[in-house]
């Protein structure tokens, strides 16, 4: 490694060398070790043709069978490769040549032939970036449905275009490319005006792969000679050089987790390398072994699973163990692929998608990704449903930590929660957008509509958590993680608990599952995760929790000091934030870890700063306690909810308020009770929760757009309601027992579960009313859903297999299903 000997190089090092922080905690992280072949996705599912040779895929970071093609023809192409389907093909085309640069439109005056060298998703969906071998980005808006809006067109180098990522840097969302002019740029995703511009590598840039670590955002970057450098967001340069093993024209990818850092080139003479980094030193820890041929090109790779890596060489698939060097498996997939076949995997790892020499790709998969695809093949299916349409599609961040409790439930069969009259029935001129159907279930087709019902154990899949019954504390919280292994949950007596699921023949993701029973996980110590409520009166403490993006911490309080717990030894690591005032709502900023939200029981907000330990804001708004706060980074705001049944909308920036809003009650109703907020995955619309509603509101003006109020089936009042991951469902529970699944875009139920079908029948005829406080939503499987029940005990529930979703949504019909009026919701503007 060359080092540049000034201040400067030592406080780069400094920044990205590992160090304990509140994100970034040392504590040992367990590996699972009971993994085996069968998790790698190596048998051929689908072979697909695409017409031009694929350059470049990409797949959707939560819709997992939805993958993004580049091709040699310059083409871009949406499929949806559980139906089989094109949902979107994009011929290369200019948009406004005379935006473009005089060298570029020589160039084109020779028809020139352009060709796609990058195809991208945005983190979080809501975006896709495309480079081109000649001059050119296009960024497209992707808004749920079969199309992909235009939204940027820049000229950004002379020459090709050989690499785009995304990057979060001083949060906003960016654009970060490099091309054959040497030069490594940065854009705004919004007004595509050019940010940063660096300069110092001596041969064209291949690749970037922008970090984040420790809230420094960097840039590594490859050339094609081999060096690889290390820049800030700062016009500072670059301070730091790499040799890539071979001075091979390289490319450089994180583990899923963000904890190990890999490369994967080729040299000039055909040598191929793949090594893992320790990072901070800049040296190789691991060079693994496999390769054999030496072929012109550039061998790509990928990985997944925090476990697997994968290139294509020798016209094969190599698969490596990350902790160890020699070659683990191969597969032919039963030939017809190039010399050197590119690899992607899909998020969840149980999709490879592998490029072909007759210009087009392979599908493979283990046996969750087999099961993923039939399900979306043998089910009605709207790809990726519309969400409500703003005017302004924004690029979206991380959604809000599902952190709120329960409400107060006394429920009386004399009288229910009624619905008001005015609301009945569907706005003719609601602002939703029916989505097309792209294949109709043929039994959809013959029986007229029926809402689900589900009455017994045996209409759908359910799992009770061990160890989960304690009838003399109600969870009250209730968190998966972010990694979809393990469920948390807190109790009203400030103890949590934490269940992870094997991994094992029957499920070989070791996700979150009701097909298995999770393990009550405790470390060797016996440590319970158990908060201080030293003085607190239980009855009366508010509950909150938040938990860490990795999974690393938990961050809870009951009515006493907020605690951070280490997640793997159950450790205290700090308190802060005694009462008075008590915590009563933990929200993490979704750019900074190190930054905490802190709802207050005297009605006021703090912005806390872990590591400095100091409030550096108060605000000011709420009448009565904060009970709900999320956090849109594409709005650049943080919404409030509070006991008052006000909404509070303030600046990220500035911490200003930009407008307050009280939430529309229905007649002969008091304003009181807990009001929780939840973001859309498109960060513009927000769900409202509150004992007598389930609203939708565009959060960029903050008006309700639609009103659900408990009725018919679901009468009694709210006692919590969250969206599904992929923002297409809401999960919503009831104090008489029931659960209802809605239509996330039309408030309209789809399905209503009995609470004879998690609870035992001496339950149901006993004296004590047991119904669920709280609701929690997979954060990948977007059918399945746990709740926490007023005695202790943690349900997991997901649709049979057969069934594979929880009901179809109603036709529209002036708000009437044959003859019955719908459990409808209402279009309306709020204005306060």
């Amino acid at each position: 490694m060359v080092e540049y000997q000034n201040p400067d190089h030592e406080q780069l090092m400094k920044r990205l060398r590992p160090a304990p922080s509140v994100e970034e905690v040392t504590y040992p992280t367990p590996r699972q070790q009971a993994w085996s072949l069968d998790d790698l996705p190596r048998t051929v599912a689908l072979t697909m043709h695409q017409g031009s040779t694929v350059t470049s895929m990409d797949f959707h970071p939560s819709h997992h069978t939805l993958l993004l093609v580049g091709s040699v023809n310059g083409e871009i192409t949406l499929w949806e490769l559980g139906m089989r389907e094109r949902l979107v093909s994009k011929p290369f085309k200019i948009w406004e040549m005379s935006t473009c640069s005089m060298p570029f439109q020589a160039l084109m005056v020779n028809d020139i032939a352009i060709s796609v060298s990058r195809v991208t998703w945005s983190p979080d969906g809501n975006f896709v970036g495309v480079a081109f071998s000649k001059h050119l980005i296009h960024l497209y808006a992707y808004p749920g449905s079969n199309d992909l809006i235009q939204r940027l067109e820049i000229d950004a180098h002379v020459g090709g275009v050989n690499d785009l990522a995304f990057a979060h840097p001083n949060k906003q969302l960016c654009i970060v490319t490099c091309g054959d002019d040497k030069l490594i740029k940065v854009w705004d995703s919004m007004t595509g005006q050019k940010l940063f511009n660096f300069e110092g590598h001596d041969a064209p840039v291949y690749s970037i792969c922008p970090r984040s670590k420790e809230n420094i955002q960097f840039i590594f970057s490859t050339a094609v000679n081999g060096k690889i450098k290390a820049w800030l967001y700062d016009n500072m340069g670059s301070r730091v050089d790499y040799d890539a093993p071979g001075h091979c024209c390289t490319t450089m990818l994180y583990s899923a987790d963000g904890s190990r850092l890999f490369s994967c080139g080729t040299s000039k003479d055909g040598e191929s390398f793949l090594v893992e980094w320790n990072e901070s030193e800049g040296a190789i820890k691991r060079t693994y072994v496999g390769f054999r041929k030496k072929l012109a090109g550039v061998v790509s790779f990928d990985t997944t699973q925090n476990h697997f890596l994968a290139a294509g060489e020798d016209s094969q698939i190599k698969f490596w163990d990350m902790d160890a060097i020699n070659l683990l498996t191969f597969t032919d997939v039963d030939g017809g692929l190039p010399s050197l076949p590119r690899v992607r995997f899909n998020k969840e790892g149980n999709l490879l998608a592998v490029t072909t020499a007759d210009n087009g790709f392979k599908i493979l998969a283990n046996a969750v990704g087999l099961r993923s695809l039939r399900a979306i093949e043998t089910s009605s299916f709207d790809p990726l449903r519309t969400p409500i349409v703003s005017a302004a599609i924004k690029a979206s961040g991380s959604s809000a930590v599902p952190n709120a409790g329960p409400v107060s439930c006394k429920v009386e069969s004399s009288s229910p929660v009624r619905p008001s009259p005015i609301l009945n029935g569907v706005d003719p001129l609601g602002r939703t957008v029916e989505k097309p159907r792209v294949v109709d279930d043929a039994i959809d087709k013959i029986k007229p509509w029926q809402l689900a019902e589900i009455v017994d154990p045996a209409q759908c899949r359910l799992v009770t958590l061990p160890d989960s019954t304690d009838t003399s504390s109600k969870v009250v919280r209730l968190l998966y993680t972010n990694s979809a292994v393990g469920i948390l949950a807190l109790g009203s007596n400030g103890v949590q608990k934490l269940w992870k699921w094997p991994r094992n023949e029957q499920n070989p993701s070791a996700k979150a599952t009701a097909n298995v029973v999770p393990q009550h996980w405790q470390p060797n110590s016996g440590l319970l995760m158990t908060n201080d409520v030293t003085g607190v009166n239980l009855e009366e403490a508010v509950p909150c929790i938040a938990l860490s993006k990795n999974d690393s911490y938990v961050m809870s309080a009951t009515g006493g000091k907020v605690s951070l717990f280490n997640m793997t030894t159950f450790k205290v690591m700090t308190t802060f934030m005694s009462p008075p005032p008590a915590s009563t709502f933990l929200a993490f900023h979704p750019q900074d870890n190190n930054i905490i939200a802190i709802g207050m029981e005297d009605s006021t907000i703090h912005i806390y700063n872990v590591r400095v330990d100091e409030v550096k804001s108060k605000l000011k708004g709420h009448q009565k306690q904060i009970t709900g706060l999320a956090f849109s980074t594409s709005l650049n705001i943080l919404v409030s909810s509070g006991a008052d049944a006000r909404l509070c909308v303030w600046s990220i920036d500035t911490w200003e308020k930009r407008k307050s809003v009280a939430i529309q009650i229905p007649a002969g109703k008091a304003p009181t009770g807990d009001t929780r907020v939840h973001f859309h995955s498109d960060q513009i619309h927000m769900l409202v929760v509150h004992e007598t509603q389930l609203a939708i509101y565009d959060a960029s003006k903050m008006e309700r757009v639609r009103q659900w109020i408990p009725q018919d089936v679901l009468p009694a009042p709210i006692s919590y309601a969250t969206y599904s991951c992929n923002s297409q469902s809401i999960y919503a529970t009831f104090c008489d027992g029931n659960l209802g699944v809605f239509d996330a875009d039309s408030l309209r139920l789809r399905c209503r579960i009995a609470s004879s079908v998690y609870l035992s029948q001496a339950i149901l005829k006993g004296n004590q009313a047991v119904y669920p406080l709280v609701v929690a939503a997979h954060p990948m499987e977007a059918n399945q859903f746990a709740i926490g029940l007023s005695n202790g005990s943690v349900k997991v529930m997901e649709p049979t297999e057969s069934e594979g979703k929880w009901g179809v949504s109603p036709p529209v019909d002036n708000g009437v299903l044959n003859g019955r009026t719908t459990s409808s919701s209402t279009t309306s503007k709020s204005h306060s």
